[in-house]
């Protein structure tokens, strides 16, 4: 009798625990991305392919460390998206593109798959990691979402690391911006204050159109079980009126439940992505049975049929990654414990 007790509770304990108890314990995995777009192989000269790579390939090593070394998903998603918020490459702080009035404003969000605790941050203009500002709203207010000047403000309270705006410059993004303005007969602002001398600045990023990138993102899963997701964006190109894109929605750009058994990072036509509540429908997708690609690719398809456009990276509790992108290219990358660090960018390439 007191073996069927004990079994009883046993398998009681691991219902209640989730996925996370029942999978094998010790066996960390990240999955990144650095935005989904037109990327055809002819729009990359092979140095910017290269540096798009290597930017990539270290941004997984970050993480891969972190897990190694017994860390938490959580802070694995901050400190990669810390790496990629501080490439220039990468529509996410210092990468950022402008808005209409020749700011930069940055969006962010995390969330823990295990209590399903999350925080968001918009129109951040001097918090240099707004992942950070984004996971402290999580760990240390009582909201989800902050905006603005308080979300500013709650940042320094915290004492995250402030910079002028001009620290986010880069002559990429505002020669894209200029000549978007241009081409719809909008008014062109004036040089930001404190920006570098016009050319003073090297470029290796492509000159692609900028309206079609945006947004880094991480997902991943630690020795713990644990499942973790964040995203980081500078929005779109161009933007008007305070407009938020999908990015700091949890649900729809950002999610993770291990109970529903996924962690989803999006990127993309954020509009659309927010009507169709992208991320939380890929993790009913996983609930419901489906494996993380199959969701993904799932989820990719209704957006696709609403007329969007842009890509998710995927984790299961179980550490496997899907990638899934209704465009040319998507900036991705995964990592997991004994396994090599993998990047690609175009769509018609092994992940």
């Amino acid at each position: 009798m007191k073996s069927l007790i004990a079994a009883v509770a046993t398998a009681l304990t691991v219902a209640l625990a989730g996925p996370a108890l029942a999978q094998d314990a010790g066996r960390w995995s990240l999955a990144i991305h650095g935005g989904a777009g037109v990327i055809e192989r002819g729009s990359l000269t092979p140095e910017q392919d290269s540096a798009y790579r290597a930017a990539l390939d270290s941004a997984l090593q970050v993480g891969a460390e972190v897990l190694d070394n017994g860390g938490s998903a959580l802070d694995a998603v901050e400190a990669v998206i810390q790496v990629l918020e501080d490439d220039p490459l990468f529509n996410a702080g210092r990468g950022a593109v402008f808005t209409a009035d020749g700011r930069i404003e940055h969006d962010a969000a995390i969330m823990d798959g295990t209590t399903l605790d999350a925080g968001a941050v918009a129109g951040l203009t001097r918090t240099r990691h707004p992942i950070s500002a984004a996971r402290a709203v999580m760990e240390n207010s009582p909201h989800v979402f902050l905006i603005g000047q308080g979300a500013e403000t709650f940042a320094r309270d915290q004492g995250l690391e402030e910079v002028e705006p001009a620290y986010f410059f880069t002559e990429r993004r505002w020669r894209g911006l200029v000549r978007q303005l241009e081409r719809e007969g909008l008014p062109v602002p004036a040089r930001p204050a404190g920006a570098p001398a016009e050319g003073a600045m090297a470029a290796i990023a492509p000159p692609l159109d900028e309206r079609k990138f945006g947004t880094v993102g991480v997902v991943a899963l630690d020795r713990d079980g644990r499942l973790a997701a964040g995203t980081s964006t500078g929005g779109m190109s161009g933007k008007r009126w305070g407009r938020v894109g999908v990015v700091p929605v949890i649900g729809a750009g950002t999610y993770a439940s291990n109970a529903e058994g996924c962690a989803v990072s999006a990127t993309g036509s954020g509009e659309y992505f927010i009507r169709a509540t992208v991320a939380r429908d890929i993790c009913h997708r996983t609930a419901s049975g489906a494996d993380v690609q199959t969701a993904g690719e799932g989820e990719i398809a209704d957006v696709g049929a609403i007329g969007g456009d842009g890509g998710v990276i995927v984790m299961g509790t179980d550490g496997s990654v899907g990638f899934a992108m209704n465009t040319s290219g998507m900036y991705r990358g995964r990592v997991a414990e004994g396994e090599d660090r993998r990047v690609a960018i175009y769509a018609d390439e092994d992940d």
